[in-house]
């Protein structure tokens, strides 16, 4: 496959005549991860509606030139009258695979995510919060995807399973050449999972600040994270975007001196083209 993955050049969405993004322009290679933050608001769920071909295109061009891409939701979205294994087979199923087989490959890929055997015969609504995201996770890697969208699929866990989700996301990129598109407005979230941030803010959606992280994800500690995130927030124009005061006792530092292991700089949208584009 191209090294080009996903890739999108002054994209502008509009709900009638709302414009929701505007001149987005971004690039997801194989095994790398981009994350989208912003506020409420800024147009981060179209955008991935729009990469995961659930919306069209009505200017600008989108070229997704991976072969498979799944989407995870907020919610775990598990049928409640189906147990976790034939929930994560659900995919499989779809495809027509032998029950045999999508029912082994769900044992194995919950396994791996911590689903031990009773978990994988219980039914949704008897398993934790942060046990229905694994089976959550599981049921979109079991269908061995090369781009992963993610939605904010860990916002309502608490720390430590939050931490645990992420170490799960970091072990099945390592292990596959992986794409992954992730949106949340968790600063400390994409500082731990991307290579790149990027900074979006409202009225309407556009980036405005892109940072690139250059320590493995594998590496980072959490002193390491909050030091990238503190310095994100120095930034005036993201602080800007996310509606907090100017800093007044200490001068941000330049956005192409960003300190650890990343460097940030401002952007400017794209303009769209009048009309949509494909690959």
């Amino acid at each position: 496959m191209s090294q080009a993955g996903l890739m999108l050049r002054g994209v502008e969405h509009a709900y009638g005549p709302r414009v929701v993004v505007t001149g987005i322009s971004l690039q997801v290679r194989p095994g790398r991860t981009v994350a989208l933050v912003g506020p409420s608001g800024c147009g981060k769920t179209t955008l991935l509606r729009l990469c995961a071909g659930l919306l069209p295109v009505q200017a600008g061009a989108l070229c997704n030139q991976f072969t498979h891409t799944v989407m995870l939701f907020q919610q775990p979205r598990l049928l409640p009258w189906k147990t976790i294994e034939d929930n994560i087979a659900l995919g499989l199923k779809a495809r027509g695979v032998a029950a045999t087989t999508r029912l082994r490959s769900a044992r194995d890929m919950g396994a791996a995510l911590g689903l031990d055997a009773l978990s994988m015969a219980q039914y949704p609504h008897q398993l934790s919060g942060g046990m229905q995201s694994r089976a959550a996770l599981a049921r979109a890697l079991v269908l061995a995807p090369d781009l992963l969208l993610l939605d904010e699929p860990f916002s309502a866990l608490d720390v430590g399973l939050k931490a645990s989700m992420h170490q799960l996301v970091i072990e099945q990129q390592r292990t596959r050449s992986l794409g992954v598109l992730l949106i949340t407005h968790d600063l400390m979230e994409a500082m731990t999972l991307a290579d790149t941030v990027l900074v979006m803010a409202t009225d309407p959606g556009r980036l405005v600040y892109r940072v690139e992280l250059t320590v493995p994800a594998a590496r980072r500690g959490v002193g390491w994270a909050h030091q990238q995130t503190a310095t994100l927030l120095s930034q005036p124009v993201v602080r800007q975007a996310f509606g907090l005061p100017a800093l007044v006792s200490e001068a941000s530092m330049p956005a192409d001196q960003v300190a650890g292991g990343s460097v940030g700089a401002a952007l400017a949208s794209t303009p769209a083209s009048q009309e949509p584009r494909k690959c």
